[in-house]
């Protein structure tokens, strides 16, 4: 699954297991129509492993947590079920870490669907996914948001009560933890499950100052559009959204090169990919085929040479006439003729409002391969109907638009 893409589920009964080459802590949430919890009782995980129709299995460090959801037995005021992952490490973040979520049927163990999130940075914890009931029929949702302040932070956004631990104590004997303010087990920022809110320290006198988190990898992370134009690095992310609400209804992504050798020709062809839940091919608008998806995705048309300024290929893309089984769309570029990018110089891509003309975002490549194609950028919309724009930068053996439609789908 791609983010914001969904399934309907053919079990009644299904587990959603998170895992990760380091150990995670996974947890489920119970919230209304107003995405909140009723009460703290609707927060599972380990140290309050049972709810209704919602139930924790630890892995024991063997095998991924998992949350297992009885679609039958959820109350009716419940809409949806929202499973979170965090490392179990104290201050760990998801940087070069892959979580991926398999969803299956719980009772014969069958896969039906699985969803790894783009690239992550500075997370400590993620919604992954969520569980939910529209119109009678209960569906998974690919979410992937992340949060850089731990478990904890989730949970205080869907209305659980958190107590806050010291940071630093003195080493001296500790009383028992009260009945109605259990402490956590272990991962000392995951919030306990009290039976009454719990007030925390103020943060202007804290136990002791904790330690700056370590600055993410260049490229790592999501930003916005709201101090205007943004130049993204590789593996970049740019949210398209401006004060917090959809910017965009139709962009242009413009994409330029010039020949790396004064006087030589060099003829690539731009193309963008467009992909279902599964990232599977739903379409291809290239040279050949200028228009795909009912006309919300339109192709300028082949340029020969690279010669001139400005954009070499243009690609017009309509957000809002997306069809909704397409959630993800992958600009590409690749040499026919069989041009290396070695031979390329100040290969580009942007994207541009297309009522203002206005520049928006920019990814200069910067390196080069001798390969003959390239994923320059991908466009993905989130669950919550925005598109994110990521900037790839990786190259692939390919000459065609059908031989970068596999290197593609692994870049979504």
């Amino acid at each position: 699954m791609t983010p914001g893409s969904n399934i309907p589920l053919s079990a009644a009964r299904v587990a959603v297991d998170v895992s990760a080459p380091v150990r995670l802590d996974v947890s489920g949430l119970l919230l209304t129509a107003d995405g909140k919890v009723r009460s703290d009782d609707d927060f599972i995980f380990y140290n309050q492993p049972s709810g209704p129709g919602v139930t924790y299995t630890s892995g024991g460090g063997t095998a991924p947590d998992a949350v297992t959801v009885d679609t039958g037995a959820v109350p009716a005021a419940i809409e949806k079920i929202v499973v979170t992952a965090s490392p179990d490490a104290a201050g760990q973040t998801f940087q070069g870490i892959e979580p991926t979520a398999t969803v299956r049927d719980a009772d014969s163990g069958a896969v039906l669907a699985t969803f790894t999130p783009p690239r992550l940075g500075a997370e400590t914890a993620l919604v992954v996914v969520e569980v939910y009931r529209r119109n009678g029929v209960w569906k998974a949702r690919a979410v992937g948001q992340g949060y850089e302040n731990g478990l904890a932070g989730i949970a205080t956004d869907f209305g659980v009560s958190v107590e806050e631990e010291p940071q630093a104590a003195p080493a001296a004997p500790q009383a028992p933890a009260p009945p109605s303010a259990p402490a956590a087990s272990r991962a000392p920022s995951a919030p306990s499950a009290p039976s009454a809110p719990v007030a925390a320290p103020a943060p202007s006198a804290p136990a002791a100052p904790p330690a700056p988190p370590a600055a993410p990898a260049p490229g790592a992370g999501k930003i916005n559009l709201d101090k205007g134009r943004v130049s993204l690095q590789k593996n970049q992310t740019v949210s398209l959204v401006k004060g917090g609400a959809p910017l965009l209804a139709k962009v242009k992504m413009g994409l330029g090169w010039e020949p790396a050798y004064r006087g030589k020709d060099i003829d690539l062809d731009a193309s963008v990919i467009a992909y279902g839940p599964q990232r599977d091919l739903v379409d291809a608008c290239y040279f050949g085929k200028l228009s795909i998806l009912g006309g919300a995705v339109k192709h300028s048309g082949d340029n020969l040479t690279g010669e001139g300024a400005g954009d070499d290929e243009v690609i017009v893309v309509d957000l809002g006439r997306i069809p909704q089984e397409v959630t993800g769309l992958v600009f590409t570029v690749n040499s026919f003729t069989g041009q290396k990018f070695t031979e390329v110089a100040k290969a580009y891509c942007r994207l541009v409002d297309a009522a203002t003309n206005e520049e928006l975002v920019r990814f200069d490549l910067t390196n080069a391969e001798a390969r003959t194609g390239v994923m320059m950028a991908k466009l993905v919309r989130q669950f919550s109907g925005e598109w994110d724009m990521t900037a790839i930068g990786e190259f692939a053996k390919a000459r065609t638009v059908r031989e970068m439609v596999k290197p593609a789908a692994k870049a979504l």
